[in-house]
Formats: structure tokens, C-alpha cells, sequence
């Protein structure tokens, strides 16, 4: 058995890959249109991950844009997605710099969790040890839910 990907349903195509492609920084790897289906699957990739993707050896992120309107809340998604970064501070600062909020800030050096444009929780953890705490995270309340 082998982990293949992990499939979100989101309700706008665009605001979507601006948030996981410009802003959190994947990699969209293929798109498929199902015409009979009436929806089109977006794969994406982690940049680490994105030539093993290409031979299905690391997971993905499949973004599901049914083109029928429907509006999900979070009874239809699931806990969240989570994802190693090189340094949990600057990852952070990049996104709220670019309008994203933090939800729970990395007062630990270790974890914080932001949202998607489709509600979608997202944990980021520190790739490695935690780094050391630091102003201004260490003091920073979480905002919303997570």
C-alpha cells in the first residue's frame, strides 16, 4: 500500500491555486477536466516532492472544483492538512506579508495553522528540531479557529 493524495473540494478554482500555488508556495503538476462528471481535479505538489510526484512516489494535494455550485462547510472536509517547512518564522512571515492569517502563530519555533480560502485547516511544522522561540510569534494569540 502506498499513500497516493489527499482530495479537497474548494469552490473557486482561482482563489485556490493563488493560495496553494503563489502563497503557500506548491506546484500544480496536472489537471484533468471530466466533462461527463462535471468537475476538474487539480493535482499539486510540495516543492520537494514535485519530481517524485511525477512518477506517483510522493503524495499530493487534489484540489476537486465540481462546476455545479455547491457550498461546503466543514462537515465536508476533515481535520487538516499538514506540511514540513525549512523555517516555520520566515514561512510565516511570507504569509501573512501576503494577506494570510495565522491562525495559531509558532510561539514554539514548531507548529502554527493557517486556513484555506475554502476554510481547509493547514498545519505547518518546523522541518527538523524546533527553532528557538522568538519575538513576535512567542507572544502572538491565535486568531479564529484552527
Amino acid at each position: 500500500m502506498r499513500y497516493l493524495h489527499t482530495m479537497v473540494r474548494v469552490n473557486d478554482i482561482d482563489k485556490s491555486l493563488d493560495f496553494y500555488c503563489k502563497k503557500l508556495g506548491m506546484i500544480e503538476v496536472r489537471r484533468k477536466d471530466v466533462e461527463a462528471g462535471r468537475f476538474t481535479l487539480i493535482f499539486l505538489a510540495a516543492p520537494k516532492d514535485e519530481t517524485q510526484s511525477s512518477a506517483n512516489s510522493a503524495p499530493e494535494l487534489e484540489l476537486t472544483y465540481n462546476w455545479d455550485t455547491e457550498d461546503y462547510d466543514t462537515g465536508r472536509n476533515f481535520g487538516h492538512l499538514a506540511y514540513k517547512v525549512d523555517n516555520i518564522y520566515e514561512t510565516c512571515q511570507r504569509l501573512m506579508d501576503s494577506g494570510v492569517v495565522i491562525n495559531r502563530p509558532p510561539r514554539d519555533g514548531n507548529m502554527a495553522f493557517i486556513k484555506s480560502p475554502d476554510n481547509i485547516s493547514i498545519e505547518l511544522l518546523q522541518e527538523g528540531e524546533p527553532l528557538a522561540p522568538k519575538a513576535p510569534w512567542d507572544t502572538m494569540e491565535n486568531t479564529g479557529t484552527w
